[in-house]
């Protein structure tokens, strides 16, 4: 699916074909919760997941990833707007594209993170502590 914005030169898309991988692996390095993910790792995910990309005339310009069964849950990540590119809205726009998609707009949606907690909370998410647990050995990335 893809959406215009009504008002900017942008589009959100969900067609994995569009996504620049190196751009995102470029994005994802310098953030405290992906910056230490080799690029085949997030590769990896990237095709394993429902993905939207936000896209300029000038290349893409944002994206966020998300891991669902489409039934049940949906757990929301690597949300990530170029600096070059914000201030101007998106990633708000981004957000509400990605809730109100009809492949997972029924599920529980979950995110983690350490900002913005303003912007998720405008889109239903609450504040709330999270248990995990970490694989003991790293997954064969084949």
């Amino acid at each position: 699916m893809e959406w215009k914005h009504p008002e900017l030169p942008y589009t959100i898309s969900d067609d994995p074909k569009l996504l620049d991988e190196e751009q995102i692996f470029a994005w994802l390095s310098t953030t405290y919760w992906a910056g230490e993910r080799p690029r085949e790792m997030i590769v990896k995910a990237i095709s394993q997941s429902l993905c939207f990309g936000v896209y300029h005339e000038s290349g893409q310009a944002g994206f966020v990833r998300v891991v669902t069964d489409y039934a049940t849950f949906s757990w929301v990540c690597d949300v990530f707007i170029d600096p070059a590119h914000r201030g101007k809205g998106l990633g708000k726009w981004l957000m509400e594209v990605m809730v109100q998609h009809p492949a997972i707009r029924h599920t529980n949606m979950t995110l983690a993170t350490r900002d913005a907690h303003g912007l998720y909370e405008k889109y239903g998410f609450v504040r709330k502590e999270m248990m995990r647990r970490m694989a003991e050995v790293p997954m064969p990335l084949s």
